[in-house]
């Protein structure tokens, strides 16, 4: 019996079935088409998906267990960093062992490329890679299930209620430890959703499942098996800017916002196609814990490192600034720290000209969202 098979990745047995069922799936091979050439596809759809079908079965031929998928994967990595990034860096990975393997808590910003990221840099650092937590609001498609669960994904069960969510907690929460019991790196989101504010905080309803597989015992003695290691992902430019200003500002006019089938898809291609700027990944410490810490006192430390560890792009002091001069009610009061690293700050000239364009393109109550979103690294910094 495998107890975790529903939401597990596919072991190296089942790949290549996988793959072989998705070759021939019309939908997949449909979004792949449209995606990678919207024009083409659009005057010669048959034709397209004869050759789409022809280039994925070349490029796939060879792959027949999950290393060979990742290889893969890796190429398409390599391509998108050359196109949409300026820098990636990153810092603390000196301080991980290779001899463990870790939960990484991760602030989120981006669907995809979050994981994509951390799990770029423990690649090329010879580090396992990870098995990553997704969301079943993002599986609307049997091949987006598929595509996940071939590269090391596993699913968190989002939509249930009830006894059935309760069970499902406890599953995820079994597998989690189970995965870092036998060397295999995790990465998990801070809390469900992306930080659309650019507010990083911990929700510790996820502290909670993670400490579900080991009760009775104390939470900081059933996390300490996990060797939890905070993880900061910064943007120099976010792909998803106007989308997540558009929600926010949606929100504040109307009280609700409500996505189509589509929502979450365009987020996904927007981050992974969308210009990047300087990317940083910056690893924390493993955190130290004791029977004394209740879930409060774990998301404080969490939220300590992820703060102070996110590397402060030119966009974040810029927005700040912007902010303080056409809405100063809604910047508080900085420590000394922060208005002394404001006022030593001067954009490049470059930056400024690319943020001010980015800007440009939205309506002026999206465009204060977006300054919100860039400035609240600084503001959570520099505030107490």
């Amino acid at each position: 019996m495998d107890p975790f098979k529903d939401i597990r990745p596919y072991h190296d047995e089942e790949i290549r079935p996988v793959l072989d069922n998705l070759l021939t799936d019309r939908d997949f091979i449909r979004s792949i088409a449209s995606f990678t050439h919207p024009t083409l596809y659009r005057w010669l759809p048959s034709l397209l998906l004869l050759l789409t079908r022809h280039r994925l079965t070349t490029q796939l031929k060879s792959v027949n267990s999950v290393k060979s998928m990742q290889d893969v994967i890796a190429g398409y990595m390599d391509q998108m960093i050359e196109r949409t990034t300026s820098r990636l860096t990153n810092s603390g990975l000196d301080k991980l062992s290779h001899d463990k393997s870790y939960l990484f808590i991760s602030n989120h910003r981006d669907i995809a490329m979050d994981p994509a990221f951390v799990n770029y840099m423990l690649y090329h650092a010879g580090f396992d890679t990870l098995y990553i937590a997704i969301g079943d609001n993002l599986l609307k498609r049997p091949f987006v299930t598929d595509l996940m669960r071939l590269n090391k994904s596993f699913i968190v069960k989002r939509s249930l209620k009830g006894r059935d969510l309760l069970r499902s907690s406890k599953q995820l929460s079994e597998y989690i430890h189970h995965c870092v019991d036998i060397k295999r790196n995790v990465w998990i989101a801070q809390r469900e959703g992306r930080a659309k504010d650019g507010i990083d905080r911990t929700d510790t309803a996820l502290l909670k499942m993670l400490g579900m597989a080991r009760r009775p015992e104390a939470l900081g003695d059933a996390l300490k098996p996990l060797h939890i290691v905070p993880v900061s992902i910064s943007y120099e430019f976010d792909p998803c800017d106007a989308l997540k200003g558009d929600e926010l500002h949606q929100k504040q006019e109307t009280g609700v916002y409500q996505k189509d089938e589509q929502s979450d898809i365009n987020s996904i291609v927007t981050g992974m196609v969308g210009f990047k700027g300087h990317v940083h990944v910056a690893f924390g410490d493993e955190l130290v814990l004791d029977s004394a810490m209740d879930d409060e006192t774990i998301a404080t430390k969490v939220d300590h490192q992820v703060v102070t560890n996110y590397l402060l792009q030119q966009t974040n002091l810029l927005a700040l600034q912007q902010l303080q001069k056409h809405s100063p009610a809604s910047v508080p009061e900085l420590s000394d720290e922060g208005r002394q690293a404001l006022e030593n700050f001067k954009p490049d000239p470059a930056v400024l000209t690319q943020f001010n364009e980015r800007l440009a393109i939205m309506s002026p109550g999206v465009q204060h969202h977006v300054r919100l979103m860039y400035a609240n690294p600084v503001i959570s910094r520099y505030t107490d």
